[in-house]
């Protein structure tokens, strides 16, 4: 079977790019298809990978500036060229699901959402404080782009999706149905001792954008002067040290064992953005450390309330000063903690994934040719 994983655009590292790798260790032959690449902006690994870009890829600046550019996406998607492939596997949260495959091949997109930006519009152009002549221009559009989205999601033959709440945003915006399988996290990357001396610091570990809601965390924490440790780098960066107390510290971008080092040592980690999973909080989990998260999107999948970390319910500096005055880290057991997040290991996603394709296949053959479901991986 001659298999493509196609990916949105590849100039930034988050959940999505890891999602894409645990994809490429399913299938270690196929190439990655996308939009634009800078090497220079992800995990190494991808150098080794036979990435296969559209001609976004020779535009002026644009792995570093890739806004502008918003017009040019679905027709890059579309001017990738997939014949002779069996299986498409897309790795989409905007551009990648509209690629158009030939009838007989298998496209399955893994959702990690339906256009953020486009569908929430409102939220979007509020966080990112444009200036007045994109506010004329967006609206036209985004409605262009909400009929591309809506009607390339017909070119997906089997949709799976990272949480319960981005299958129902699929299901609101492309009326069609979506099985659930948890992003992969790593587990066994992460350092674990039940016996590790916690530090004073709550840490974030986010990009800087102004959707994640770095800033609800910082004022939170000015206001009890609570140390703040942030990882990550982003075009937010100057707008959020401005508003940082002396007890906020940035680190930027940093090593995998500084990392790990960090997420082993905090009392808990914040996450105060809505996400449509967010892969964070299930590494804060594997290293037995708590989670304290805004109530909302992907957390509802990922943390267990009062066992796994806490929740505070609404997305304003009150409500998470409160959860944070009144947090005890000495109530949560790291290897309970740790159990949860070996839930979600990248095994268990391997296995969940290599399942839905193969069934997806076998649901395709003639009724004589079938599987039966017991023979199923």
């Amino acid at each position: 079977m001659k298999v493509a994983l196609v990916h949105d655009y590849l100039n930034q590292m988050g959940g999505a790019e890891r999602v894409l790798m645990a994809l490429h260790d399913i299938f270690p032959d196929a190439p990655i298809y996308t939009s634009i690449y800078d090497p220079q902006l992800v995990d190494p690994s991808f150098q080794k990978m036979d990435i296969r870009t559209s001609f976004m890829q020779k535009l002026p600046l644009v792995t570093k500036h890739h806004q502008p550019y918003l017009p040019f996406y679905p027709f890059a998607m579309e001017s990738l060229d997939l014949r002779g492939y069996d299986l498409v596997l897309s790795s989409s949260s905007a551009f990648g699901k509209g690629v158009i495959t030939r009838p007989e091949t298998t496209h399955i997109c893994y959702c990690h959402t339906p256009m953020r930006w486009c569908w929430n519009y409102d939220e979007y152009v509020e966080r990112e404080h444009l200036g007045k002549l994109a506010r004329r221009v967006l609206p036209l559009l985004i409605t262009g782009l909400r009929v591309w989205d809506q009607s390339s999601s017909m070119r997906v033959d089997h949709f799976i999706a990272n949480s319960p709440v981005v299958a129902e945003r699929i299901q609101k915006y492309y009326r069609r149905d979506a099985v659930v399988i948890p992003p992969p996290v790593e587990a066994q990357r992460f350092t674990f001792d039940p016996e590790t001396q916690v530090e004073e610091y709550f840490l974030i570990v986010s990009r800087l954008i102004p959707y994640k809601r770095l800033d609800i965390a910082i004022e939170a924490c000015n206001k009890l002067q609570l140390p703040l440790v942030i990882v990550g780098s982003g075009r937010d960066l100057d707008r959020l040290k401005k508003m940082a107390g002396p007890t906020v510290r940035f680190m930027g971008r940093l090593s995998d064992e500084d990392v790990l080092y960090y997420y082993a040592h905090c009392r808990a980690l914040l996450f105060p953005g809505e996400e449509d999973f967010g892969i964070t909080p299930l590494e804060a989990q594997a290293s037995g450390r708590p989670v304290i998260a805004y109530g909302a999107g992907g957390a509802l999948a990922s943390v267990v309330d009062g066992i796994t970390g806490v929740f505070f319910q609404k997305q304003t500096v009150e409500s998470l000063t409160v959860a944070l005055a009144s947090f005890d880290e000495h109530k949560y057991d790291p290897q309970v903690i740790r159990n949860h997040a070996l839930e979600f290991d990248t095994p268990r996603f391997h296995r969940r994934i290599l399942q839905f394709i193969e069934a997806k296949l076998d649901e395709e053959k003639p009724k004589e040719l079938r599987t039966p479901s017991s023979d199923l991986v």
